[in-house]
């Protein structure tokens, strides 16, 4: 359990801006000031091949903002050159003022097998980060022959002394514990029990131990789902039952045994009439009538691994994330509009609580 000598407050809650599939990437503007106007601390930025580039997104974000701080989660170590991805850091952490965190991940094994890249492994994630804070250091990299290809020079410029935050999303416990060692803020993946919550801060702490780190330098994100009551039905199913059938049919062995699930119900799933039916991802092509059957092939403790009811339940559920041991909670799949009512609520599950807001 956590032992935070202080109350978590609304700068450790944040967002992801432009949640799920979007057509405009301007939204994000509105979204950010509303943000920063009702308090939230931190926005974090998704990539996909559409309208939601990451390099282009965190320009935008760092220019229409004052105190948020916007993190990458996540973007590729391979999309672009290290040097290319070390200056927009660069970058982004000058323009921002030091609000800014290259958030780096694996990326869908599809996608990058079709835009015909080797598959990211944990080994190239930690040695990209150990690249990364040299060239934030100011060093000229010669003759690199590594886990990231080979590349004559490497350098941005000789007077940079950048300390610049590096993030990652993890999943398995070798990522994990990579994080640990290397990283200096971990986002943990959406729809984990509290329990695993648990085991994955323990093995962020430890390795970051066991690397002679700080334990506590290590800044561990809990991703929790966060759909009110105030949604129309048919937008908090697809919320819930939608986006957690998703996972499972794009990575749900994984995540059944992260979660120590049982892997027969995860199979029930699978072969299931409904999930067979499916054309697409279930939470872009779901119906309702296909979503209420869903429903019924999933385990009610798995879609209980969210933050649902009413905004006052829901800022509860938030503020008990912390009681896991993790240093901020990402409020996913709701845009700061859908957060506001949580937003207000949450100061009065503080005094509930005996703390003080």
């Amino acid at each position: 359990m956590s032992d935070q000598s202080t109350t978590p407050g609304l700068d450790q809650l944040g967002f992801y801006t432009l949640a799920g599939h979007v057509d405009s990437p301007r939204d994000m503007l509105q979204e950010l000031r509303l943000a920063e106007e009702i308090g939230l601390g931190n926005a974090f930025i998704s990539e996909r091949l559409n309208v939601k580039e990451a390099c282009a997104l965190s320009g935008a974000a760092g220019a229409v903002t004052d105190r948020i701080d916007i993190t990458t989660a996540a973007t590729n170590i391979n999309t672009r050159h290290p040097a290319i991805t070390a200056a927009f850091a660069t970058t982004m952490h000058r323009l921002t003022g030091g609000r800014f965190t290259l958030g780096i991940g694996r990326g869908l094994r599809p996608q990058i097998a079709g835009l015909g890249l080797k598959q990211t492994t944990t080994a190239d994630m930690e040695e990209f980060a150990g690249l990364m804070r040299r060239l934030w250091r100011g060093e000229t990299v010669k003759d690199y022959d590594g886990r990231l290809g080979k590349f004559p020079v490497l350098k941005l410029d000789p007077g940079f002394d950048e300390d610049i935050r590096l993030g990652t999303t993890a999943f398995g416990p070798a990522t994990l514990a990579m994080a640990g060692r290397a990283f200096d803020l971990v986002v943990l993946h959406t729809f984990f029990a509290d329990d695993t919550v648990e085991r994955c801060v323990r093995a962020v702490r430890e390795a970051a131990e066991q690397a002679g780190r700080d334990p506590a330098s290590v800044k561990i994100w809990s991703c929790y789902a966060t759909v009110t009551d105030e949604l129309d039905e048919r937008t908090f199913v697809k919320k819930t039952v939608g986006r957690l059938a998703t996972y499972l049919q794009v990575y749900g062995d994984l995540m059944v045994s992260t979660n120590q699930w049982d892997p027969a119900l995860l199979e029930r799933f699978r072969t299931s009439d409904v999930a067979n039916e499916l054309n697409g991802w279930a939470d872009a092509v779901g119906t309702p009538e296909q979503y209420e059957r869903i429903r019924k092939v999933l385990p009610a403790e798995w879609l209980d691994c969210a933050a649902t009811g009413t905004p006052a339940e829901c800022a509860a559920r938030v503020r008990r994330q912390f009681d896991l041991g993790v240093d901020g909670v990402i409020m996913h799949g709701a845009t700061p509009t859908e957060l506001r009512s949580v937003v207000e609520a949450y100061p009065e599950t503080a005094s509930k609580t005996g703390e003080t807001a």
